[in-house]
């Protein structure tokens, strides 16, 4: 115990005296644990609490070793996956999913899901129509409405001449014309959201198609959430106008998933009228026998009940559908927004009681499935920082990456299989990318996350000092810590490499030094940090002190590393989020998809 304790203090890697194994027996009582091997070590996150002699000074040096023998967990390849909201049929932003730069943004998180999906889900009607440009509505003065829509259908047309991928490149003057009609509907679309009262939507044949086309163009699966409150007068889902939608699709031979409503359990507020758990899982039962009927979906993937926050009433909600179609779904999903965006602020997104709140939601909706469908897949869909569609320059700046990241982290060392984001665009602050379609912080951290972790979760053993903790004052852990295989899609690192990804919520850098099988490895870091003036609140990043940027509409830029030399100690400067891949680990866990 005291060549240990001696170790702790000196700041120095084990020296070569050490006895074999002294990492393994340090772990099992170390703290800061990321992701463990054991499910119920996963809820203990305090931090290993020795006080520091009078006479040692200096900032701490955490230890930091991973288990790569073998994975903890192991999640979809689509594990990031994206949303889009109804609201861009409200808004026109569905016309523009053909731009270039949008798909080159969204190619650049394949492979995904795309969730096509949200409040107005079930508010959604469709038309199997072709071309309706002319009879649609919107704000502005008629002399340019009429031109903008004049130029949606000579777009649409220059769009059908194309064979494959189909990619539009719209004029600087339509695109303004767009954001100007844009920001009238998104009060329209406020106003709807804060009432609660949702006016129907029509989705055409041709917006299917543009939807498909940005789908497919891009490398991501579409899955669509289908009107769930079409309902007959003994409250039984009307499936007429989904048969004409699935029809429609099949005829098109369109590769879609499927799902029916969107937080089920809220129909009440809605409608006045509310659907319970049993009976929305009969009604999943009649979608699946109506996938069997056509040929194209027979065997097409059906996703479903998502659920809102898992309250009592919810998880009751959870049990009466499993109870009917936990055998029909392939995965259970539910969704979850951390703040009210109309009252957030940036220190909000700082809390690490807030980071944590995830934790005991997952483990309602697990309980639930070790019920009724042991090994069931959990999807999280419809995850956003903040709810009522975000705040600008919070939701959508630098610092919602703390949430996000860390929702990434915690879902995936929890086994969740795959987690959606709402949305990559939309008329809210919780997207990705923004309405001049250039990228926002969370979009460059999605990036990086897509680049550079692989499906492979890894537990990690962390030893360190903190001072001691005062009485009725619980130290919660503000360096966060996880570790996965890089991605086998990533040429530039060879099987077996390591990735680490780090959140520093101190307002104070943190060293990190690397031991056992991370010792003396060269390491490439991945820093991301805030761009410009505006600090945490910036929309701009930048990555080991370059600005990011699209280099043009067709291309993303290249994301270098810094290379460190081995041994050399890890330095996360405070309030960031930074990737660090550890090269030519020969991790066993690494070697073989």
């Amino acid at each position: 115990s005291e060549l240990i304790r001696g170790f702790l203090l000196s700041g120095m890697p084990c020296p070569s005296s050490c006895p074999p194994g002294l990492l393994a027996l340090m772990a099992p009582g170390l703290a800061l644990m990321a992701t463990f091997s054991l499910p119920s070590q996963a809820g203990d996150r305090r931090a290993l609490t020795v006080e520091k002699p009078p006479g040692v000074k200096g900032r701490t040096l955490i230890l930091l070793d991973v288990n790569t023998k073998s994975p903890v967990r192991i999640i979809s390849e689509n594990f990031l996956s994206l949303q889009l909201d109804p609201s861009i049929i409200h808004d026109g932003w569905l016309d523009f999913l053909s731009s270039r730069r949008l798909v080159t943004l969204a190619r650049g998180l394949a492979p995904a899901f795309l969730r096509f999906a949200g409040k107005r889900t079930d508010f959604l009607q469709f038309h199997n129509v072709k071309n309706p440009a002319k009879s649609r509505g919107g704000p502005g003065p008629d002399y340019y409405l009429k031109n903008y829509e004049d130029d949606i259908v000579r777009s649409d047309i220059a769009l059908d001449k194309q064979k494959g991928c189909k990619i539009a490149q719209h004029p600087d003057i339509m695109l303004e014309l767009q954001r100007e009609k844009a920001a009238q509907m998104h009060l329209v679309l406020l106003k709807e959201q804060f009432s609660n009262t949702y006016s129907n939507l029509t989705l055409t044949a041709r917006s299917l198609d543009k939807l498909y086309n940005f789908a497919d163009c891009s490398g991501l699966h579409l899955i669509f959430a289908l009107n769930a409150l079409r309902r007959n007068p003994n409250n039984s889902w009307n499936s007429s106008n989904a048969l004409s939608l699935l029809k429609y699709s099949a005829s098109k031979k369109y590769n879609i998933s499927w799902e029916l409503g969107n937080e089920p359990n809220n129909y009440r507020t809605l409608i006045g009228r509310s659907v319970n758990g049993s009976q929305l899982g009969k009604d999943y039962t009649q979608l699946r026998s109506l996938l069997q009927l056509i040929r194209t979906y027979s065997r097409a993937h059906l996703y479903g009940p998502n659920i809102g926050r898992p309250r009592k009433n919810v998880i009751a909600f959870l049990e009466g559908f499993m109870k009917v179609a936990g055998g029909t779904v392939d995965a259970v999903t539910w969704q979850h927004y951390y703040i009210d965006g109309r009252v957030a602020k940036v220190t909000d997104f700082l809390k690490t009681r807030l980071l944590d709140t995830l934790s005991d939601q997952i483990r309602k909706i697990q309980k639930v499935l070790n019920t009724y469908t042991p090994g069931k897949k959990i999807w999280l869909e419809g995850v956003g920082t903040t709810s009522a569609g975000g705040m600008n320059n919070l939701s959508d700046s630098y610092a919602a990456g703390f949430l996000w990241l860390n929702t990434l982290g915690l879902l995936a060392s929890q086994g969740i299989d795959v987690v959606v984001r709402h949305s990559f665009l939309d008329h809210g602050h919780n997207h990705l990318v923004d309405q001049n379609f250039n990228p926002l912080p969370d979009y460059w951290l999605s990036l990086l996350y897509k680049r550079l972790i692989g499906p492979k979760v890894l537990a990690i053993h962390v030893a360190g000092l903190q001072r001691k903790p005062r009485p009725g004052r619980v130290i919660r852990d503000k360096l966060r810590i996880y570790a996965h295989c890089t991605s086998y899609h990533n040429h530039n690192y060879v099987r077996g490499s390591i990735t680490l990804y780090i959140i520093n919520l101190h307002r104070s850098r943190k060293k990190i030094k690397l031991a056992g099988t991370l010792r003396d490895k060269i390491v490439h870091q991945y820093l991301l940090q805030p761009y410009g003036k505006d600090g945490l609140h910036s929309k701009l990043v930048q990555l080991n002190g370059q600005p990011l940027a699209m280099v043009d509409d067709g291309t993303l830029p290249e994301l270098k590393p810094r290379p460190l030399r081995a041994g050399r100690t890890l330095v996360i400067p405070p309030l960031t989020m930074s990737f660090y891949v550890v090269k030519n680990v020969n991790a066993l866990a690494c070697r073989y998809r």
